[in-house]
């Protein structure tokens, strides 16, 4: 029998049944801060500045509910599991409040948006912050986190393909039965929970290898002296800065720069497309030269390729085409490498402190996201108003205006990108250091259990031997 015909691995499958979940995810993602506000605008007769206001002030409680989901995630103890349960308990509500928010009723108005919208962004973070914990312990070697990652955010990726795809091909026109965004809502309705259910009895609950429970006060305290996870959201704020600004000038680039407004989907769709090949590149190399050496090489590339595109302008679409697909192959190893490294500062955090706390570390980590996405925003459109740039009917544009589009597009995200490469090139926690860690985690555990001992309220610092894992080079 040839090797195509053997079946997968149990591992193998194991890992597909946890990362489905992230593709509904996903397709939730993206539209509600790219389709959502033009939806409301154009279909529902909403003023676009209160459709704005509405999800300005959604993404205020987002941010605000993260460290909260983070805390009760890691403190709801049932037979389950703390990850599973939650993340069960919180699908429903994501599922039902996005098809209300995907598929509004003709008289939906914007307190019907602000309800809806806050509901979706709560259950939201409700579903995912258990999941990416769920994921962070479900492997505890250097290598293996690398592989758990790639398999959820290559899922994460063919959502988003789906995403990009779906709403216009189906057509917004809600006057043509079924729109694209309701497309979204049923899809999301039916596969987020089937998903779910089928990855949660599938995948058993990671080991708690907490021998201490932390007051609040305490946590915060272990989070703020953890010195590996301190340089690695640095690092990731700044290339999340750097992504964010192209994420948010693409349409403008493409259209305005280019002159190829027809091309905006097909080039967003190559750009995750290839994001998609460079998932398991991002894994094979990181096996090779670690994950934070990678990451950086990864990074170096893109500020190379990304300097290309300033010299760019109308009709170059076939260069344009080549430096998406080449920054989307790298942005697999954006996906799949930082998250895994973080499951590893993680374990520095758990041998110093005594408790697992993947939720509240993760809670920071979508933080972290949002506030990189509004910086973006923040800078870039202030700075384009300045110069002129008007996309107004029957405007000419002015070239100042147009320089100023691809300074911003293709330079200004070098220095973000650089200052990560620095923070991140001499990384102390290598495979050797976290195999340390597990190790003195994995013996404190077995310890506590085998004399009965249940965790306790206080928060007990274990001393580590002196190596680069002690945080003293970070």
């Amino acid at each position: 029998m040839g090797n195509r015909d053997k079946p997968l691995p149990e591992h193998a499958v194991k890992l597909l049944c946890y990362a489905l979940p992230a593709i509904p995810l996903a397709t939730v993602a993206l539209p509600i801060y790219v389709v959502v506000p033009t939806f409301y605008a154009q279909n529902l007769g909403l003023p676009i500045a209160d459709v704005g206001t509405v999800l300005l002030l959604i993404r205020l409680i987002d941010a605000a509910s993260d460290p909260l989901i983070g805390w009760l995630c890691d403190r709801v103890f049932t037979k389950s599991g703390r990850r599973r349960t939650l993340f069960l308990l919180s699908v429903p509500l994501t599922a039902l409040a996005a098809f209300m928010v995907f598929w509004p009723p003709s008289g939906a108005s914007v307190a019907y948006l602000a309800l809806w919208g806050t509901l979706l962004s709560v259950g939201y973070t409700g579903t995912l912050l258990p999941y990416t914990a769920w994921g962070a312990e479900l492997a505890t070697d250097y290598r293996g986190r690398s592989v758990v990652s790639a398999f959820r955010e290559g899922a994460t990726l063919i959502g988003t393909l789906i995403a990009v795809v779906l709403p216009f091909a189906v057509g917004l026109d809600r006057n043509n039965g079924i729109h694209g965004l309701a497309a979204v809502a049923l899809l999301t309705l039916v596969l987020l929970p089937a998903a779910s259910v089928l990855a949660v009895r599938t995948v058993p609950e990671p080991a708690n290898r907490s021998t201490t429970r932390l007051n609040l006060a305490d946590s915060l305290r272990f989070v703020v002296r953890n010195r590996p996870f301190v340089r690695l959201i640095v690092a990731f704020l700044l290339n999340g800065f750097g992504n964010a600004i192209p994420a948010t000038l693409f349409l403008y680039f493409v259209s305005e720069r280019l002159g190829a407004a027809e091309l905006r989907g097909p080039l967003l769709f190559l750009y995750f497309l290839c994001g998609i090949l460079g998932v398991p590149l991002a894994v094979w190399l990181a096996s090779k030269a670690g994950k934070h050496r990678t990451w950086c090489g990864a990074m170096t590339i893109a500020c190379a390729v990304f300097a290309l595109a300033g010299f760019l302008g109308a009709g170059d679409t076939v260069a344009f085409a080549v430096i998406c697909a080449t920054t989307g192959l790298l942005l697999g190893f954006d996906l799949a490498l930082p998250p895994a490294i973080q499951a590893d500062v993680i374990d520095y955090d758990t041998a110093k402190s005594g408790e697992q706390r993947s939720g509240l570390y993760f809670a920071a980590w979508g933080l972290a996201t949002k506030l990189s996405l509004a910086l973006s925003v923040g800078l870039v459109f202030p700075i384009l108003a300045w110069s002129g740039f008007d996309t107004a009917a029957g405007q000419t544009m002015p070239e100042t205006a147009l320089s100023t589009l691809s300074a911003l597009y293709a330079w200004l995200p070098i220095l973000p990108k650089a200052a990560a490469i620095a923070v991140m090139w001499n990384f102390p926690l290598d495979e050797d250091a976290q195999q340390a860690l597990r190790a003195h985690i994995d013996a404190n555990a077995s310890y506590g259990k085998a004399f009965g001992e249940e965790p306790s309220s206080r928060a007990a610092v274990v001393p580590l031997s002196p190596s680069s894992a002690d945080g003293k080079e970070a």
